[in-house]
């Protein structure tokens, strides 16, 4: 074999493994797409008519907020998936189970990998459980085939980056506790961004944070593949985001990776 062909072999051992756990806790993913759905319902039926109404477009009420508000929902569940990678990495680590893989012969990258490309297949799966909710509530899009190709392209390059920065969480925290409330902050920036109302409503403060954050651009991406609407400038930025937390969230918990003790 190739000096190659180790990693690769490995970090599929290692996929195979989360991939069971996945099977054999499907609950895991019906919860971490759970909450996306709850605040879909909410704001649909709770604040959907009144907010539509103010959207200002031509048909108004909850089904105009319902198209406005998916793309924030679906970057919702991402994050809500990155905390469960956490969550999942940091039992590795208290359990000992990462320092005894690093006793094994096997490529030291692949144990995170195999957490990654799980994560990341997580994190889609929540995202169809979501898309299929907002289908039923009505949802529509006139996005063509290729546009529907590019947003599921911007979801799964979000989902990279956030499960790379949320693994480097799940390594630096102690316990399960600390790594479950250390990713929380990523759930709440669609909220203070463009997911739920747009930021011209917004105070003078707010609105600059909701703005440059990370999240907005990649919303009005998605925003925009899905209906149809300019978002050239948008989706240079939310790659550009997205390469920067995964190149942050990678170099972070390799760092800390190469700390931890064998036993």
């Amino acid at each position: 074999m190739t000096t190659t062909t180790y990693p690769v072999r490995d970090s599929a051992t290692m996929l195979r493994r989360n991939l069971k756990r996945m099977r054999r806790y499907p609950s895991m993913t019906v919860l971490l797409a759970g909450m996306p759905v709850v605040f879909l319902l909410l704001f649909v039926y709770v604040f959907g008519g009144t907010l539509g109404a103010g959207l200002g477009g031509p048909a108004g009420g909850r089904a105009e907020y319902l198209t406005y508000v998916v793309p924030g929902i679906l970057l919702m569940a991402i994050a809500a998936a990155a905390q469960g990678t956490a969550i999942s990495v940091a039992m590795d680590m208290t359990e000992g189970i990462i320092a005894r893989f690093r006793t094994m012969a096997i490529a030291r990258s692949s144990v995170l990998t195999g957490h990654v490309l799980g994560s990341v297949i997580q994190s889609m799966l929540s995202l169809g459980i979501v898309l299929v909710v907002a289908v039923a509530l009505g949802f529509r899009s006139s996005a063509g085939v290729l546009n529907w190709a590019a947003a599921i392209g911007v979801l799964a390059m979000t989902a990279f980056a956030l499960v790379w920065f949320s693994v480097a969480l799940g390594l630096v925290s102690k316990s399960v506790e600390t790594a479950s409330n250390l990713p929380m902050p990523l759930t709440l920036l669609p909220l203070l961004g463009s997911g739920f109302v747009p930021t011209s409503s917004m105070p003078a403060g707010l609105r600059q944070f909701a703005e440059y954050q990370p999240f907005t651009p990649i919303i009005e991406t998605l925003r925009g593949l899905l209906t149809g609407s300019p978002h050239g400038a948008d989706a240079l930025a939310a790659i550009a985001w997205c390469a920067g937390i995964a190149v942050v969230g990678y170099l972070w918990a390799r760092k800390l990776y190469t700390r931890v003790p064998t036993q």
